[in-house]
């Protein structure tokens, strides 16, 4: 199984984009939007990560409970794919959600039902598996 995640739109707070999961014979087995920091020249805490391709491994945490941790990032750590809603909860990571709405009404669009496309993600994915990160 792999992951691509598709990035559509940024601005100065956040980029938005689409996972897609295939399995093996590349059909598109499940689908959903991302949330990440705008792209800050791969600066910790404030920026996406760079497009390319990654390993990623499932992880456990009192934090996040169940997540994934998208390994050897260029100069970054502990970057992660978890539930989240708003551009505010994250540094560096990709939080995933079954579409967007502006759910705070601050102007900026939020992922919408992430605890439950986080499930639903841990229950499909292999322990380990590859993700690729594109641009539009």
């Amino acid at each position: 199984m792999k992951a691509t995640i598709t990035r559509n739109q940024s601005t100065k707070k956040q980029t938005l984009g689409d996972m897609s999961v295939t399995d093996d014979n590349g059909e598109i087995i499940f689908s959903c939007k991302t949330l990440e920091p705008p792209w800050k020249y791969n600066r910790p805490n404030v920026s996406c990560i760079p497009t390319g391709t990654y390993n990623v491994t499932r992880k456990d945490s009192g934090k996040f409970k169940d997540y994934f941790h998208i390994m050897d990032v260029p100069n970054r750590t502990y970057i992660l794919i978890h539930p989240g809603n708003y551009y505010t909860q994250i540094k560096g990571c990709v939080l995933v959600g079954g579409g967007f709405s502006d759910i705070n009404s601050d102007g900026y669009l939020d992922v919408t039902n992430s605890r439950n496309t986080m499930n639903k993600l841990l229950e499909l994915m292999p322990d380990i598996f590859e993700l690729t990160i594109e641009e539009v």
